[in-house]
């Protein structure tokens, strides 16, 4: 009887402690689904190697480097929150022929952010995409491949990205913020908040918010993948930075820069190569922006803020990008073509690859400049406000920011870059350049039609604005 009584207990204390670990599950890489029987935080660390989903009713902490393998699919539902680990600077890989589905709501964004209680800029490392796209990178001698920056790279080539499908699919990312990500693994050798290495046309990256970025908000290595309505928020560095080949099309994003916060390496809200080298590789960075609204760091010309900020457009290296239907305010300089390095930027210019329309640049005290090349080409300072100003492209400089009639642009607690009435912004856009067919056509220029209307509200609701968050 005793010993029935012992075995008893015995049997009853496992049945406990069974329910006690099942409640406390921790999922480690690719291991099968929680059946929605875990109410406490969930680790990833590893590898994810098989399909698996994430369950809105749990939070999720990345540890380490994890990484999505073996062609397995990640779908995150909406509603989702996944942290960052501080301690290790938890970063999240989606590699070659893997994919990531997150896809959450207006009502229900998912959301990438810190473990810490007190969050900041830099408590962990962001996302990062790698696919099969072309880019002009090269890895071992291998040219067409690279390897991403910040030590995500390992001996199984995790971190390498890059291939020959255009139209590579890497997944989605729709209603999804990505907070207080990215941080310096060694100098120029950094992870961003959300990381684009050789992703192709076939995945989807829209309502897509960057808040508070250590180093760049996006930054895309190659491929061809389109952006659409994209926010982002104090960044730290830049918030488009584009390399190697990169050739998509980006149309409705906003940018808010916070005056105090610049980065070592200067901060533009565009800086965009060719490569690091200026030269002539192809695929060439050929990126397509429209109705983009960028806040600079100055209200007024007269405000200094950090002196790191440099342009509100860096275009260097031999790249070819192009900027149509958008306004660039309150930066030291607007726009700077900068051909000091490589292959000049400003042969672009001429051979009509490189092209700004319908573009207002406000309150910055330097509208547009340029750096010469070493190697004399016949331009100067004044040869780029002469074509900046050519009357056919439609462009604008206003001396000051208030001519641009934001709503409150430059409110920290809460900016809204909603258009008023009058403002030059709500008509003056055309859609006759390269690629027109790829984007939306609306009268407005800036990321932000008329108040009250779909096109106005589309950055509200879903996102943090606050910059002292």
């Amino acid at each position: 009887m005793k010993k029935l009584v012992l075995f008893t207990a015995a049997i009853a204390f496992l049945a406990t402690s069974c329910r006690k670990i099942e409640a406390d599950t921790v999922i480690v890489g690719g291991g099968g689904s929680n059946n929605n029987e875990v109410t406490e935080s969930t680790l990833l660390e590893g590898k994810i190697s098989k399909d698996r989903t994430l369950k809105a009713g749990n939070t999720y902490t990345i540890r380490g480097i994890v990484y999505v393998t073996n062609g397995a699919k990640l779908t995150i539902e909406p509603g989702t929150v996944v942290r960052g680990e501080t301690s290790s600077k938890g970063a999240l890989v989606i590699t070659r022929g893997s994919q990531i589905i997150a896809d959450g709501t207006k009502e229900k964004p998912i959301v990438f952010t810190s473990d810490a209680s007190s969050p900041k800029r830099g408590d962990w490392g962001g996302i990062v995409i790698c696919g099969n796209a072309p880019t002009n990178s090269s890895f071992n001698g291998t040219q067409g491949v690279g390897q991403v920056e910040g030590g995500v790279n390992n001996g199984e080539g995790l971190g390498l990205y890059g291939g020959n499908n255009a139209t590579d699919n890497s997944g989605i990312l729709r209603y999804v913020r990505i907070e207080y990500a990215g941080y310096a693994y060694l100098p120029d050798n950094e992870l961003n908040s959300l990381t684009l290495a050789g992703v192709g046309s076939g995945t989807t990256v829209d309502y897509v918010e960057i808040f508070k970025a250590n180093d760049d908000a996006i930054e895309c290595f190659g491929g061809t993948v389109n952006l659409r309505h994209t926010v982002f928020i104090s960044t730290l560095d830049d918030d488009f930075d584009t390399d190697n080949g990169y050739s998509g099309t980006v149309q409705f994003g906003i940018v808010v820069r916070d005056s105090a916060i610049a980065d070592i390496s200067k901060s533009e809200s565009w800086e965009s190569d060719n490569d690091a080298n200026g030269s002539a590789l192809l695929p060439q960075t050929s990126a397509v922006y429209s109705n983009i609204t960028v806040i600079g760091p100055r209200a007024a010309k007269t405000n200094v803020g950090n002196s790191l900020y440099l342009a509100g457009a860096q275009i260097r290296r031999n790249s070819t990008i192009s900027i149509h239907n958008s306004v660039i305010m309150g930066y030291p300089t607007g726009v700077l073509i900068d051909a000091s390095k490589g292959v000049p930027t400003d042969n672009n210019i001429k051979a009509g690859t490189l092209a700004i329309t319908n573009t207002v640049v406000a309150g910055c005290a330097k509208p547009v400049d340029y750096s010469a090349s070493s190697t004399p080409t016949g331009w100067s300072a004044q040869d780029a406000i002469n074509w900046f100003s050519t009357a056919a492209f439609g462009n604008t400089i206003l001396n000051t920011n208030d001519e641009v009639k934001l709503t409150a642009a430059f409110k920290y607690s809460s900016p809204d870059v909603t258009p008023l009435a009058g403002s030059p912004l709500l008509t003056g856009a055309a859609f006759t350049m390269n690629r027109a067919s790829a984007f939306t056509q609306v009268s407005f220029r800036g990321a932000v039609g008329a108040a009250g209307t779909p096109e106005g509200e589309w950055w509200k609701g879903w996102t943090k604005l606050d910059l002292s968050l």
